[in-house]
């Protein structure tokens, strides 16, 4: 069966305290789970009934063959997660301290596998095809991945449902005006755009969600999706905008819930819904995510998302 969607970027291997509250150092256990944006969003889909695979790259090693098991299980198409024989696969270790916000050390020197993405490793014919493409923000920081990425773009030629995750992260940039210009450029190749208030600063110059709404759409995007947190998200497209209230969750790890949310919004415009219909539903796909411990292994099935709804 042909896939519905591909996503590229991050993938790894993350592992979380069993201990929650304590900083890092006191940390005794941790448990591993499959992780990274672009991975975790494809995985969120999967669990809601679409065929997705992840474009990506991991090391010649035991986590390496990890990632891939991992992703099977899940549903996810292995298919196009490549290997750069002289790096290592990703590990991160997350503190939950505090669980909403944890904080995070990435292990991705000198550079992740998923950042040496070449035009050789891109099934072209798929980028070209794929109902749904879901780019982001870190797979430019730096080349190759920056130059390759740009030409998936050029070569989609603004098809309906290209989604850029904003996923600004600033351990990955050298400062926010590098990041500006080449998220900035994303933007205007692509129909959706997601990110909360901080990313899309970041992306267009100011946090207000109205503005920078106004300010994506008038870069062509035909969706803007703002997460305000708990304001909610705002939706807005050039016929107008919406907000849609969050949904009240205790939190144990915010980890992964706005990749809960990305797969659900995979699902939505798959699916053909409206904007508010696709918040709504996403919200409730984020929020059982912060609910949990883990990422991908967190991300619901339909009927926990229609129960909650």
């Amino acid at each position: 069966m042909s896939l519905e969607a591909l996503t590229v970027g991050r993938v790894g291997v993350d592992l979380y305290p069993e201990q929650s509250g304590v900083p890092l150092a006191r940390v005794e256990t941790f448990a591993k789970s499959l992780g990274g944006t672009a991975t975790n969003v494809a995985v969120a889909a999967a669990r809601l009934g679409r065929r997705t695979a992840v474009l990506t790259k991991v090391g010649p090693d035991g986590f390496g063959d990890y990632v891939r098991d991992a992703l099977t299980g899940f549903g996810v198409s292995p298919d196009h997660v490549g290997t750069a024989e002289d790096l290592q696969t990703p590990v991160v270790f997350c503190a939950l301290d505090p669980p909403a916000d944890p904080p995070l050390l990435f292990y991705r020197s000198p550079i992740a596998p998923d950042l040496t993405l070449t035009e050789s490793d891109v099934p072209w014919d798929l980028v070209e095809s794929v109902p749904l493409l879901w780019v982001t923000g870190t797979g430019v920081s730096t080349e190759p991945a920056r130059s390759t990425q740009r030409k998936m773009l050029e070569h989609r030629a603004g098809r309906e449902h290209t989604v850029l995750d904003l996923d600004y992260r600033p351990m990955f940039w050298p400062d926010v005006d590098t990041a500006r210009a080449e998220i900035g450029w994303m933007l205007d190749h692509v129909t959706v755009a997601v990110g909360n208030r901080a990313e899309v600063e970041v992306a267009v110059g100011t946090a207000d969600p109205d503005e920078a709404a106004r300010r994506m759409l008038a870069r062509g995007v035909k969706l803007a999706v703002i997460k305000k947190g708990a304001d909610g998200v705002l939706v807005a497209t050039p016929e107008g905008s919406w907000t849609v209230q969050p949904t009240p969750v205790e939190v144990v790890c915010g980890l992964g819930a706005g990749d809960g949310f990305g797969g659900a919004l995979i699902h939505g415009l798959l699916s053909g819904w409206d904007p508010v219909r696709i918040a709504r539903y996403a919200n409730v796909a984020g929020a059982l995510v912060a609910s949990r411990l883990a990422c991908a292994d967190a991300m619901p099935f339909p009927e926990e998302i229609e129960e909650l709804l």
